[in-house]
């Protein structure tokens, strides 16, 4: 996967095309993906054009580092090469700062690029910015939910609520009937 050296003057960016159907926090499948360019955890940049001709696995996570976080990492990157062989790609996004990103890849040994989104821009477009709700108390934050995409940037299959245990294996199942 092409990796582009971060321009420190360039802001975060994301595009959302015209007429690509319902409104930003409303994707649904065969919509086109809304374009992005995020910084990674190595401190390179990445782009959805990055991933021209191979699927992606777009998920969003609350925060590095969480217990239902990690085990969700974990999972995609245990099964990056059954990913790989399904010529699809993993990318793992969130709103933490890249240091916390990278610092969360080392400990946990993860094998997938995490990708930082603190404008949380890319997050509003995928509609994974919202308010949620713990122990009565709402509060805006990022909605633990997945895309897959293929390699023309259509989406194929979104996971909307997405449940820990099993999801990893469920998308895999997905991107091989592509």
């Amino acid at each position: 996967m092409p990796r582009n050296r971060q321009d420190k003057s360039a802001p975060d960016s994301v595009k959302r095309p015209a007429g690509s159907g319902p409104a930003e926090s409303d994707l649904a499948e065969g919509d086109r993906a809304p374009s992005f360019r995020l910084t990674q955890d190595d401190g390179t940049t990445i782009a959805l054009k990055d991933f021209k001709g191979r699927n992606l696995v777009l998920y969003f996570y609350p925060k590095a580092d969480t217990p239902g976080c990690t085990v969700e990492a974990i999972d995609f990157s245990a099964k990056r090469a059954a990913f790989a062989k399904a010529g699809t790609d993993i990318l793992g996004v969130s709103a933490d700062p890249v240091t916390a990103q990278a610092k969360f890849k080392t400990k946990h040994r993860l094998k997938i690029p995490l990708a930082s989104d603190e404008s949380k821009a890319m997050l509003e477009a995928y509609g994974a910015w919202g308010e949620k709700s713990m122990y009565g108390r709402k509060f805006m934050g990022v909605i633990r939910k997945t895309f897959l995409i293929d390699g023309a940037g259509r989406i194929v299959r979104v996971w909307p609520k997405v449940k820990v245990p099993g999801h990893a294996d469920e998308v895999l199942e997905a991107a091989r009937a592509i």
